[in-house]
């Protein structure tokens, strides 16, 4: 069996968010990107202190879909703290830089090569997710799939999007989706038949506990993702469902009525 599986770009495979401090630092000048930055730090730690009832609050309204969870049609801008004033004024900058999106590096050095390979050998069918908006030069979807080309993937399926990740994944008959937003991978668990994969490289005490008790599997990296997706892969030939093996090499608990 095949897989046919959906990477995020931006925050799994891309840095993006580095080279937005970058521009902000352009736009805006350094002490002001810091302060944004040491706001943003503020917010995280509050969130992570919240009181229990506020928490669970959370992640009730995590159940429901990630249009209804992040504003607007823009990527989110989680290390920096600003005013969607603030946040016009960076990505109109973003938009006028030529072929911006070719300038990202990748967060795992290697991984996309690696992604690559193993798609290759064990006849992965991939496409890769973006809410990437438009900048000077190529449309999203060319400079993203030059990035990648670049990077060693060839022939990349790239899907500009802006709505539900879980109908995506539903209408394409997805198996998994690997993404870095908690309410994206809920996103995909709520409303398809499709497994999410997070990529979490923050603490656990911050991973909100709906991931867990929706079945989204964690990983701390691509690198350790790519080795959960082999070992599924090579399991299914035994009847294992793809849901029961990412459990098992997850560390979920059997349920009481497995």
């Amino acid at each position: 069996m095949s897989l046919r599986i959906a990477f995020d770009l931006d925050g799994v495979l891309a840095d993006m968010e580095t080279e937005l401090l970058r521009q902000g630092e352009i736009v805006f000048g350094k002490p002001m990107t810091n302060k944004l930055q040491a706001r943003a730090q503020q917010v995280e730690a509050h969130a992570q202190t919240a009181e229990p009832s506020s928490a669970e609050s959370n992640d009730t309204n995590m159940s429901g879909t990630a249009s209804d969870t992040i504003p607007g049609t823009l990527p989110p801008l989680v290390r920096m703290n600003m005013t969607p004033r603030q946040e016009r004024r960076l990505w109109r900058h973003v938009a006028s830089i030529e072929n911006f999106w070719e300038s990202l590096n990748e967060i795992e050095s290697g991984a996309i090569a690696r992604l690559a390979e193993i798609a290759a050998a064990r006849k992965w069918e991939c496409i890769f997710l973006t809410k990437r908006p438009q900048t000077s030069g190529a449309t999203a979807q060319v400079q993203t799939q030059r990035w990648l080309e670049s990077k060693g993937f060839s022939l990349p399926s790239v899907y500009v999007v802006q709505g539900s990740r879980g109908r995506i994944a539903n209408a394409l008959d997805l198996d998994i989706v690997v993404d870095d937003r908690p309410e994206n991978c809920l996103d995909v668990v709520v409303d398809s038949k499709a497994k999410a994969i997070l990529v979490w490289r923050e603490d656990q005490e911050s991973l909100p506990a709906a991931a867990r008790r929706l079945g989204v599997g964690v990983v701390h990296s691509v690198g350790e993702c790519l080795d959960v997706l082999v070992d599924i892969q090579s399991e299914l030939s035994s009847g294992e469902t793809v849901l029961s093996r990412l459990k098992h090499l997850l560390g979920f608990k059997p349920s009481a009525d497995a």
